[in-house]
């Protein structure tokens, strides 16, 4: 089993920045892939980002390239998403997830983080 923790959410101004994290414990050597993802209020969740830990290839949807920046730290079992330029509709429940080979889906998720941009 992996446990995925997010933290880093709050409140911010449109153009600004905030940094979520994504801490994994239990199982941490079985993770394949860490992603991103979020649901907006009305809106089915959405992917993000995704970084792979052994090589750290990373994947952004287009809305986000160029904004956002994944990344991780495998000392930390921490995955990381440096989020800049924000805009109100970034406004969402960030979730991180794993997955534990190319092939599989993401199995394990943590509790979501809301992040909120005001004008």
């Amino acid at each position: 089993q992996v446990q995925l923790v997010e933290s880093g959410g709050g409140l911010v101004q449109a153009g600004g920045s905030l940094r979520l994290s994504c801490a994994a414990s239990g199982r941490t050597g079985s993770i394949y892939a860490t992603g991103w993802f979020r649901q907006a209020p009305g809106k089915e969740r959405a992917f993000v980002a995704s970084i792979t830990w052994s090589t750290g290839s990373t994947r952004y949807t287009d809305s986000v390239k160029g904004r956002f920046t994944i990344s991780r730290d495998n000392a930390k079992n921490t995955v990381y998403l440096q989020m800049s330029g924000l805009k109100l509709e970034d406004t969402a429940v960030y979730y991180c997830a794993a997955s534990e080979s190319i092939y599989s889906a993401y199995n394990y998720w943590g509790q979501g983080t809301q992040v909120t941009v005001s004008s």
